[in-house]
């Protein structure tokens, strides 16, 4: 019964995490456990334990007898958040450069430039996305960093959100998958000091123009 428990937990953190993104779960809205138990297919214990971990990622609220609330994305909590990456991060880039990677060694690397690639060529934006996370976390996996890799990883579900809420209402994102190249064209010729000041850049770049959707955003819902 435990294991099942267990099971249950996992399944409801994944569900819910999916509710969210999606937006059917909407930033804002109030959610009492009973209703979620429901929707799942669960019963509440698992439901709980699965909001207490997506209170921890900074996804929702849990709120004693009036069950959970759905976080919005904050233009202010961004601007935090992408001052500890765009640090973080840059560390990374100029570590990885200095490692000597081979070319098949970034293989990963490159291919997530070349997805991103066709996607914009074809304006699939999700798909833009997708691959422009697996870009930054190979990033921070080759920097060989663990603990930079833990705290990235805890930011990172807060990052994806906000990127999906403004994902369709942002240029598209050219000058990002330009940025990524250079990055990894100074890592491949070990050029740690490019590395770290073209990503730097990059990021402080990402985060004016998602902050400044999200204040935009908001101000025009209010």
């Amino acid at each position: 019964m435990e294991k099942k428990t267990h099971s249950n937990a996992q399944r409801a953190v994944l569900e819910l995490r999916s509710l969210i993104f999606s937006g059917e779960l909407a930033a804002g809205s109030d959610h009492l456990e009973t209703e979620l138990a429901d929707r799942l297919g669960m019963s509440r214990t698992p439901v709980r334990e699965a909001a207490l971990l997506l209170e921890s990622q900074g996804l929702l609220e849990m709120r004693p007898r009036k069950g959970v609330r759905i976080l919005p994305v904050s233009a202010e909590d961004m601007r935090e958040i992408y001052d500890i990456l765009t640090e973080l991060e840059s560390l990374a880039a100029e570590r990885a450069a200095a490692v000597g990677y081979t070319r098949e060694e970034l293989s990963a690397l490159n291919a997530a430039i070349h997805d991103m690639d066709e996607a914009i060529a074809s304006e699939r934006l999700e798909d833009w996305a997708e691959a422009d996370d697996r870009f930054h976390a190979e990033l921070v996996r080759l920097g060989g960093n663990s603990r930079v890799q833990m705290i990235v990883a805890m930011m990172s579900d807060q990052v994806r959100r906000a990127k999906a809420s403004t994902l369709f209402i942002r240029p598209l994102p050219v000058q990002s998958n330009e940025d990524h190249r250079a990055v990894y064209r100074a890592i491949l010729r070990g050029d740690p000091e490019t590395a770290r000041r073209i990503h730097r850049a990059h990021r402080q770049q990402a985060r004016e123009i998602l902050t400044g959707l999200l204040e935009k955003h908001r101000l025009k819902n209010l």
